[in-house]
């Protein structure tokens, strides 16, 4: 398996609070539909309608998954007009979603062909 570079690490070792912090939102994360607000939120701001065109859930459902992460923190909002519109709140959470999704890409490639 091949690690990152050792400057990629974490500079220090985290303390319980950074821990626990770190799993909660990797437990956000572990929602496909969470996962898929956000990669769409990562390409730039976007309203409920666009981010339920993205995700192909219904709109009840992703309004609860975008109020879980506005009330996270990891995306934030602003109105425009009538609209809210929704936007990522931090490059650090883009730089995750892109990891996971490129953890995914090289499990798929990785895999061993079946007879």
């Amino acid at each position: 398996m091949h690690l990152s570079a050792a400057q990629d690490a974490h500079p220090h070792t985290p303390g319980e609070e950074q821990f626990a912090l770190a799993a909660e939102i990797l437990a956000l994360l572990g929602d496909r539909t969470r996962l898929t607000l956000l990669h769409t939120l990562a390409h730039g701001e976007a309203d409920v309608t666009t981010l339920t065109e993205a995700c192909g859930a219904q709109r009840p459902a992703v309004s609860q998954h975008l109020a879980r992460l506005r009330l996270s923190g990891l995306v934030s909002t602003r109105k425009e007009g009538r609209r809210v519109v929704y936007a990522m709140t931090d490059g650090h959470l883009r730089r995750v979603v892109d990891e996971a999704l490129n953890l995914a890409d090289h499990k798929l490639t990785d895999r061993p062909a079946h007879d």
